[in-house]
């Protein structure tokens, strides 16, 4: 079921639910019965996960004030040790 938009001249907008593709152009509104007609609207993109909806919100957000690096990040205070020690016999490979 899909919920399509409808639009009555003196009630405003109201909802109807339909099957996808068998919505009619006109309905009758349920304030005063008079034929109203269909909206055509963006889809409602608030029915779907969080997540989706907050990267669909981030994505817009950066798309107009995006985020500007001044600076590399800083470099960690101490280094990683090595996981083995050094082999000798690498120490005579070239250095890129």
């Amino acid at each position: 079921m899909a919920t399509y938009r409808y639009r009555c001249g003196s009630h405003g907008s109201f909802d109807l639910s339909a099957p996808i593709g068998t919505a009619p152009g006109t309905a009758p509104c349920p304030g005063c019965a008079r034929p109203s007609t269909r909206e055509y609207t963006a889809p409602m993109l608030g029915l779907a996960p969080r997540a989706a909806v907050a990267l669909l919100d981030r994505t817009a957000a950066t798309a107009e004030t995006p985020a500007v690096v001044s600076a590399p990040p800083p470099r960690p205070a101490h280094r990683r040790t090595p996981l083995a020690p050094p082999n000798p016999a690498l120490r005579r490979l070239p250095r890129p």
